[in-house]
């Protein structure tokens, strides 16, 4: 019987061929026109959960292949929350919040922004989002955004493994859960973060949320360079996202 290492590891091979298939492989989707997104992100970015609608938007598009990819940014970062932190935390939660009509609950403020102390630290739930891409990939974006929810909606405090343990188990990912601080998801964790991190150092970004999209199709030239998607078309109107996105992609072809 294979163990678990290598029966996610089996997983993470499969999981990226469905998530970002090898682009010159001739099958029977290559006379499909696609646009195969790469969102970069962390799990503890409030800017980030305020692009989610986007990213549904995005995935639920026929068109569209969204590929996540957790950046580390804020993984193993030794940054404890203080007084400091609250402040300039709930200002740019503010702001989230007026450009995108998200919501930041009081009890996320009085039950998270105020536990002085604690660490702000999204490896956990980084390893956690990765189970689920090992295990069952199609609902990685879903599983993202009940972990935002649960911060900054339910103002519940879902940055160590036993509170994220239960969320998959509630949720009906139990092989997810079992594979939490497995070898396997450590080591794919820290693949895809690296993977993450590559892209923004090729596309020069410091910060997330970032995403890059890149057209492949008979219509367009099978090495057709990956485009950077400004922030302003993730933070835009939630109906015209798909539209835009697919814009960008025809205008670098036009060039």
């Amino acid at each position: 019987m294979a163990s678990m290492r290598e029966s996610l590891v089996i997983k993470l091979q499969a999981s990226s061929m469905r998530q970002f298939p090898n682009l010159s492989a001739k099958t029977a989707d290559s006379a499909m026109h696609t646009i195969q997104v790469t969102y970069l992100f962390d799990p503890l970015c409030g800017w980030c959960y305020g692009v989610s609608p986007a990213m549904h938007a995005l995935a639920a598009e026929p068109s569209m292949q969204l590929r996540l990819l957790p950046t580390g940014l804020f993984s193993h970062s030794g940054r404890l929350m203080d007084a400091d932190f609250v402040v300039h935390a709930w200002q740019n939660d503010q702001r989230i919040a007026e450009l995108t009509g998200l919501p930041f609950s009081d009890a996320y403020r009085q039950n998270v922004l105020s536990a002085d102390g604690q660490p702000f630290d999204s490896a956990a739930m980084t390893e956690a989002l990765t189970a689920v891409f090992l295990t069952s990939p199609e609902q990685e974006l879903t599983v993202l955004s009940a972990l935002q929810a649960a911060r900054y909606q339910q103002g519940k405090n879902i940055t160590d493994v036993a509170a994220l343990a239960d969320m998959l188990q509630q949720q009906g990912l139990h092989e997810a859960a079992r594979a939490l601080g497995s070898h396997a998801v450590r080591q794919a964790t820290a693949e895809r973060m690296q993977q993450a991190q590559e892209l923004m150092r090729q596309f020069d970004v410091q910060g997330v949320p970032f995403c890059i999209a890149r057209a492949v199709g008979d219509k367009w030239p099978a090495l057709q360079p990956a485009k950077a998607i400004p922030s302003h078309v993730l933070f835009g109107a939630v109906d015209d996202v798909v539209g835009k996105v697919q814009r960008i992609c025809d205008a670098s072809i036009a060039v």
